[in-house]
């Protein structure tokens, strides 16, 4: 069996000085490796295909058959790593909380133990007749969080 170890060295080696920021590694019991990748401006498939060599140059076919995916982490995809919501910030993202509410706003800010998000809500202030629609912050502890994602937005 092929050792995560092994294949989390051969990517951080591949990782290093580049932009890429490892999001998902797992080897299963039949030597399925999956890696997912991101950066801040997309993943490159060129950029996949040269880490897929990179870590079959640090395993041997001769000694256990696998089966290798390299990809990037997916834009519709919960985030799984603190960098995901950093490069995401000032952009619109879906929490769904672990009790189940769902909730639609603005990654204002990040750290790491949660993050803020402005959400629209109506406001009813002081002196005025009607609630005004506004951006409130709302934190989050990621303990508390099912999932956050980018929320795509067709026009």
């Amino acid at each position: 069996m092929i050792e995560e170890k092994t294949v989390r060295q051969a990517v951080e080696e591949w990782l290093e000085g580049k932009d890429y920021f490892l999001v998902n590694l797992s080897v299963s019991a039949d030597d399925r490796i999956v890696v997912e990748i991101d950066h801040a401006d997309g993943v490159w498939i060129e950029d996949c295909a040269e880490l897929s060599r990179h870590i079959e140059s640090h395993l041997n076919r001769e000694d256990e058959d696998y089966e290798l995916e390299v990809g990037s982490a997916g834009l519709g995809q919960p985030f799984r790593v603190l960098r995901q919501y950093e490069i995401h910030l000032n952009q619109p993202v879906e929490t769904q909380t672990k009790e189940g509410r769902k909730v639609q706003g603005t990654l204002l800010s990040v750290d790491e133990n949660g993050f803020e998000m402005g959400v629209l809500q109506k406001v009813k202030e002081e002196g005025k007749k009607r609630p005004r629609t506004m951006e409130v912050p709302m934190r989050f502890a990621f303990e508390d969080v099912a999932y956050t994602k980018y929320l795509i937005k067709i026009k």
